[in-house]
């Protein structure tokens, strides 16, 4: 899931941002969290008290009003009786990281993943978006190397993984739907050799940076196994405490390689 975290962060200072070379900063002044570590946070924390999705989005989507939410979901956070909204934007993908880390079985990943989109995104986009991404975590972390995960991504659930990666580069544009970042996210990943390659492909291809850097960072994290503890030092200071603790408490839960947790007095249980 600090996969998902750091790449939001590495990616929120180049979103809106035309392709550019990958020999960029990492880190830099203004770079941040946006709705997409609030949001992950969010189903994380869902997951971990077994509290219903909209619930949680909602609880968490309120403490930080400004993280830079879509104008569909800003009505439906501040609305308490707000119904879904039949959006195949990429909210439901970036947010679900969680789910892949926490369940043992893929039925159970894509059952859960479906249940933390369709609160909000309940168009079948929407929500075969967020069963990708989980998928793709869950079977980062079972080893079923990028080949199983091309293979899950293309045959499960349509996405076309051959995409050209000199004509992605090249094509530039700011794609918010399921149906355009999930297979440029997952291009960045397979054409990756490691975590930060990957974020740094993402960011590369310009257009909606923060997002597919949070999915194909969240893709690579349980691929390679590890996120640098560098770059989980830079992404965590970055954090707030009570997201940061609730970080915390959800890695040391599932096992999640995040080297913080057990340095720091505050992860408590």
């Amino acid at each position: 899931m600090i996969g998902a975290i750091a790449g939001d962060i590495i990616g929120s200072i180049h979103e809106g941002a035309a392709p550019k070379p990958k020999d960029f900063p990492l880190f830099a002044r203004g770079s941040r969290f946006t709705d997409d570590t609030v949001l992950t946070v969010a189903v994380a924390s869902a997951v971990l008290s077994r509290t219903d999705y909209g619930t949680c989005l909602r609880e968490w989507g309120r403490r930080y009003p400004a993280a830079g939410y879509g104008s569909g979901f800003r009505r439906w956070l501040f609305r308490d009786d707000a119904p879904a909204y039949n959006s195949f934007g990429n909210g439901s993908a970036m947010r679900v990281s969680a789910i892949g880390w926490a369940l043992e079985d893929l039925e159970t990943v894509l059952q859960e993943a479906q249940r933390s989109a369709e609160v909000t995104h309940n168009h079948p986009q929407g929500i075969l978006g967020a069963q990708a991404v989980a998928a793709a975590v869950w079977a980062g972390r079972m080893g079923k190397g990028k080949d199983g995960i091309k293979e899950l991504l293309s045959h499960r659930f349509g996405y076309d993984c051959d995409l050209d990666w000199a004509a992605l580069q090249r094509r530039g544009g700011f794609d918010i739907t399921c149906q355009g970042t999930l297979p440029a996210a997952a291009a960045a990943f397979f054409q990756s050799t490691d975590y930060e390659d990957a974020v740094r492909n993402a960011i590369s291809l310009g257009g909606d940076a923060d997002t597919l850097a949070c999915i194909a960072g969240a893709m690579a994290e349980a691929h390679y196994g590890h996120v640098p503890d560098a770059i989980q030092a830079e992404a965590l200071a970055r954090l707030d405490s009570a997201l940061r603790t609730e970080v915390f408490r959800f890695a040391r839960r599932y096992g999640l390689p995040i080297f913080s947790v057990q340095r720091s007095e505050e992860a408590p249980e």
